[in-house]
């Protein structure tokens, strides 16, 4: 029996000092928003003023101590909390004076009826019947200066403070640019599209059709044969052009085999000796891939112009919610983004999607450029 008793003390002060307020406080912390949405609702109503509401960021959690733990941690919840109660008070008050002023008007109504009627017309039935009418104008005024305190605190504690109005503009702004880079984006490949589709495809077939009449119709005069071997050269020439123009407005291989297949192309090409080693096993956004490969496109054409190397090397991998990217090379180094609109161009692409790129290029070499992008 002693041993069931001391258990029995013990749940109930389990209970009553664990269990109830953690529960209280949850409903608490749960109730707040709905009594905002009414007081924002009540403002809106009655006084047109429309009160921003704030966005909550509480993830969703089965621990009730870390959904606890979450809800204290958010400034706006303590604001609302505060008007909550200061709401009443401010009622309170503002009632109470207001009654007071329109029950003095009375009794100075009374007073100033009641000398008259004893003493005839005084000067003090007519001081009372002054401060009655004082009283009676002065009630709207209280009434109206506490509708007013009343709507300064609604608008500072209800709606989000001035860091939250900031980190929401600045939310809204990341957005769009991420809408505005996206769109860019599929209008490249778009782009991309039609001109391998459409313009590509009748220049291939111009240049075969000058490469079948070059080597048919020998029996010309010369001028013509002549004419035929320039406008078949000019054709390859454009359709080359074009190729490179098509594969720097976005590369179909990086949309149909990935990242990795992507750079190997352009490794492949690069006029220096390129060693690639890619290992990235999940892809990330088409946004990312693209500013990943332009800026090792970038940086590869910049080493064979600017670096006199004579090997580069490219590594690419993923760790968490970030894609690395580094590319070095055994040239003569000094690479300053002031002096040039290359490296310029790299970190405006980097930037663009809240990336971090960081340059290593002491004079006499060598060079590495590191880059972080967000794949998230």
């Amino acid at each position: 029996m002693a041993v069931i008793g001391g258990l029995t003390a013990a749940s109930i002060v389990l209970i009553w000092t664990v269990v109830v307020p953690v529960i209280s406080l949850m409903l608490l912390f749960r109730s707040v928003p709905i009594f905002t949405r009414v007081q924002r609702n009540r403002f809106n109503a009655f006084l047109g003023l429309d009160i921003p509401q704030v966005p909550r960021r509480v993830p969703a959690s089965w621990n009730p101590f870390k959904v606890l733990y979450m809800e204290a941690k958010v400034a706006s919840t303590w604001r609302q909390l505060g008007y909550h109660l200061l709401a009443p008070l401010i009622a309170g008050i503002g009632s109470l004076l207001v009654i007071l002023a329109w029950s003095g008007a009375l009794v100075a109504i009374a007073i100033a009826v009641q000398i008259w009627i004893e003493d005839g017309t005084t000067w003090r039935g007519t001081l009372a019947m002054l401060v009655a009418m004082g009283l009676l104008v002065t009630g709207p005024w209280v009434a109206r200066g506490v509708s007013a305190l009343d709507e300064y605190a609604a608008a500072a504690l209800l709606g989000p403070s001035l860091k939250e109005q900031l980190a929401q503009r600045v939310e809204t702004l990341r957005e769009s640019r991420a809408e505005v880079i996206d769109a860019a984006d599929t209008e490249r490949r778009r782009i991309e599209r039609d001109l391998h589709d459409g313009t590509q495809q009748r220049l291939v077939w111009l240049a075969m059709n000058l490469g079948m009449a070059r080597a048919t119709l020998t029996d010309l005069p010369e001028p013509a044969v002549k004419l035929i071997s320039q406008a078949h050269e000019e054709a390859k020439l454009a359709l080359k052009e074009l190729r490179d123009l098509v594969q720097g407005l976005h590369p179909a291989v990086l949309n149909d085999q990935g990242l990795d297949a992507a750079l190997s192309g352009i490794a492949a090409r690069a006029p220096v000796p390129v060693r690639l080693n890619v290992d990235v096993k999940e892809r990330v956004t088409p946004t990312i891939e693209a500013v990943a490969f332009f800026v090792v496109s970038e940086t590869l054409t910049n080493i064979a112009k600017h670096a006199a190397a004579s090997s580069a090397q490219v590594l690419v991998w993923r760790e968490g919610d970030r894609l690395h990217l580094v590319v070095h090379d055994d040239g003569e180094g000094g690479a300053d983004p002031a002096r040039g609109s290359g490296l310029r161009g790299l970190a405006q692409r980097v930037g663009s999607v809240d990336g971090d790129l960081r340059i290593d290029s002491p004079p006499g070499g060598p060079t590495t450029i590191r880059v972080e992008l967000p794949c998230a």
